[in-house]
């Protein structure tokens, strides 16, 4: 992580994000500074998310953004921490579920996830200015934050923020099919009719061993204030109680979908209360976000930086598709930041995708767009050389006239399956 580079992206304000979507093509009543404003808006956008671009920007200027990721974001390490009992009745409560598996004592991440439905009225055009989400608005500023009710608006939090990455996301492909001349974008997105969030506990070396001292008493008898100091042998032998990948707390790996949507991530450190001996956790600001891009064109691995109140969008393998190769998907991974072994990492993520029957049906053009392995292009470092060796190659996992669904199974399966690239990572 000490040689990537810093990357801080394209910053769109969301009024500009708004003003280019709602934008009819080749019509605007606003005047000629104006209009040139917005177009050196848009060529930089998409300058960003092309073939030639790092496949991601930043959005930031969103309202009350910072107040729903502060409220939500730390419940991520609570809930990741509850016995299973506990865990299992707050996520039933709330309509949310989890697409890892909670048993595994040496995960890495602890994810919490919810389909965020969204219905169109059959008689309006689809716009964004017609779309009904399926949300309870609360007012975040208002929130009961005793010990009692800390779970209590978890389900509203989840909702109200995950609708609002949607819209984004959303808007961004309106934008982007208008400055392609395309249309399959927002389309494709519209016609799946939902996105999938999902709330992020990444694990610090301390979660690991609280899990594993939980389930080996059954009920621990130590308090978390013990535990802290407990671990201090288990971090100084991190590499051989965790593995070769310890650096990582998430493997390369492309995003399959259209857009990803991520909040800026939340960075949490234990402490001790003195007075009752439980574990308390301070919010830590480091200097980027530990989301880490390669960047094929200048062969080079980034550290990506972002503010608070942001948004980051990635582009995915089915927006490289859809768009004949006029944006390019973002080859990522998370890192553990270094001499920081205590930190967890909270993030809020929004995945949009195309509707599980959406066929791929792709020209020569874009099948050679598309479906190259970036990697194999050019001279490669040792990294990118082993990057290379565990990230199964688009061409591999995509075929002509393929489902988005068969095309999201082959992905898992060369990903993470029984013989996957990642199946023992």
């Amino acid at each position: 992580m000490e040689d990537a580079a810093v990357l801080e992206p394209f910053e769109l304000q969301y009024a500009d994000l708004m003003l280019l979507s709602s934008l009819d093509r080749g019509s605007s009543s606003s005047s000629k500074e104006e209009n040139k404003r917005l177009e050196s808006i848009t060529r930089t956008m998409m300058e960003n998310l092309g073939p030639f671009g790092p496949g991601l920007l930043s959005i930031t200027g969103v309202s009350k953004a910072y107040s729903l990721r502060h409220n939500l974001l730390p419940l991520a390490s609570k809930l990741a921490l509850l016995n299973d009992d506990h865990r299992k009745k707050i996520l039933k409560e709330h309509g949310l579920g989890s697409d890892v598996s909670l048993k595994n004592q040496d995960r890495s991440v602890s994810s919490f996830a919810m389909q965020l439905k969204y219905v169109r009225s059959p008689n309006q055009k689809e716009t964004h200015e017609s779309r009904t989400f399926e949300q309870n608005c609360i007012d975040t500023d208002n929130l009961n934050e005793s010990e009692d009710n800390e779970f209590k608006s978890l389900g509203h939090i989840f909702k109200e923020l995950g609708f609002c990455m949607m819209e984004l996301g959303l808007c961004l492909a309106r934008i982007c099919d208008k400055a392609t001349g395309g249309q399959e974008l927002e389309q494709s997105i519209l016609e799946s009719c939902s996105a999938k969030g999902r709330l992020i506990h990444y694990h610090s070396y301390l979660d690991n061993f609280i899990i594993k001292e939980s389930a080996r008493k059954k009920k621990c008898t130590k308090k978390p204030a013990e535990l802290i100091r407990g671990a201090s042998d288990l971090i100084c032998n991190k590499n051989d109680s965790f593995g070769t990948d310890s650096s990582l707390w998430q493997q390369w790996h492309y995003d399959y979908g259209i857009f990803t949507v991520l909040t800026a991530p939340l960075f949490l450190s234990p402490c001790s209360n003195q007075k009752s001996g439980e574990k308390d956790c301070s919010f830590v600001s480091i200097e980027h976000t530990c989301l880490q891009i390669f960047d094929p064109v200048k062969n080079k691995i980034f550290l990506v930086k972002a503010s608070p109140e942001s948004f980051i969008i990635q582009v995915g393998e089915s927006a490289d598709v859809l768009s004949q190769g006029k944006l390019r998907s973002t080859l990522h991974c998370v890192c553990r930041p270094a001499k920081l072994d205590n930190l967890s990492r909270e993030m809020f993520v929004v995945f949009l995708q195309p509707a599980w029957s959406k066929v791929f049906s792709m020209s020569d053009h874009s099948l050679q767009c598309a479906v190259s392995d970036p990697l194999s292009e050019r001279k490669t470092s040792n990294l990118t050389q082993e990057i290379h060796k565990i990230v199964p190659p688009l061409s591999s996992r995509l075929k002509d006239g393929m489902t988005f669904a068969e095309f999201s199974r082959e992905t898992t399966k060369q990903y993470y399956g029984t013989v996957g690239l990642q199946s023992k990572r």
